[in-house]
């Protein structure tokens, strides 16, 4: 995709232990906490996040990206996984979250949402109705804030 990535295989339980400093050391726009996560369908509370294997995780490390960065356009945050606390995770600061109806989403899901986000000019807000239909499972499975590009033009030929 022509992108610079840092990527780190970091446990959900650690993510937001480690987040800040990265984004320190990194100074990325664009960021995704990603991994697994499970509804306990058994507990039946779908807003209890104690129902949840790893959204308390996605929600703490949204919580440190955020204190990091307050401005939702300067860091764009995707968090989540399947079947995650999308409401939790959304409110905490994210950008975009899995997962709105509890559902499974594709790995591929949360670099589809990125790619949009970095090629939409800076002046320019991503197109959620876009990227959401290129996702496995739609609406479903993301949902997000509206969010501006991250792409600046340069000249000459920059």
């Amino acid at each position: 995709m022509g992108l610079t990535v840092y990527a780190y295989n970091i446990p959900e339980p650690e993510q937001y232990r480690q987040v800040y400093s990265l984004l320190q050391k990194i100074r990325p726009n664009i960021l995704i906490l990603t991994g697994h996560d499970a509804f306990m369908r058994k507990r039946n509370d779908i807003y209890n996040i104690d129902n949840y294997k790893n959204s308390r995780y996605y929600v703490q490390a949204v919580l440190e990206a955020r204190r990091y960065e307050h401005n939702l356009d300067n860091l764009v945050i995707f968090a989540g996984a399947c079947q995650s606390y999308y409401e939790a995770i959304i409110s905490a600061g994210a950008n975009f979250a899995s997962a709105p109806k509890r559902v499974l989403i594709d790995m591929m899901d949360p670099i589809i949402v990125a790619e949009a986000v970095a090629y939409t000019p800076v002046d320019q807000f991503v197109p959620l109705a876009n990227i959401i239909s290129n996702t496995r499972e739609g609406i479903s499975g993301i949902g997000g804030l509206e969010t501006r590009g991250v792409f600046r033009k340069g000249m000459p030929g920059l």
